[in-house]
């Protein structure tokens, strides 16, 4: 299992911007797939977005396409979420995820990796 650790989210007016960070430390670091997750009040966890292991292939829930990117320093073992255009229905608590592949990272019942979470609040 992978350590990770988010930062970045806080309380931004719709069509706002935000990034948000995981740094991940752990054996796996380099070599896992990772993701990002998100939870609104009283809902369930659902997948935001998946980039593999080097970067170079990424996935998308139709909810935040073309509006938010995922990216990753594998140098520095952290992976970004680029945020823009931001709605309301854009608030949650936003999770890092990680995992050995993609079938692993897009679900959540099978992630093996989580961070501890950070609220993104969207206000209209």
């Amino acid at each position: 299992q992978l350590q990770l650790v988010e930062s970045g989210g806080g309380l931004v007016q719709a069509g706002g911007s935000l990034r948000l960070s995981c740094a991940a430390s752990g054996r796996t670091a380099k070599t896992d797939a990772m993701g990002w997750f998100r939870q609104a009040p009283g809902k369930e966890r659902e997948f935001v977005a998946f980039i593999n292991y080097n970067g170079e292939v990424t996935y998308y829930s139709d909810s935040v396409k073309g509006r938010f990117t995922v990216s990753r320093d594998v140098s520095k073992n952290i992976m970004y979420l680029q945020m823009n255009e931001l709605k309301p229905e854009d608030t949650a608590v936003y999770y890092c995820a990680a995992g050995q592949h993609y079938g692993v990272v897009i679900d959540r019942t099978r992630v093996q990796s989580w961070g501890q979470g950070t609220q993104v609040i969207v206000s209209a």
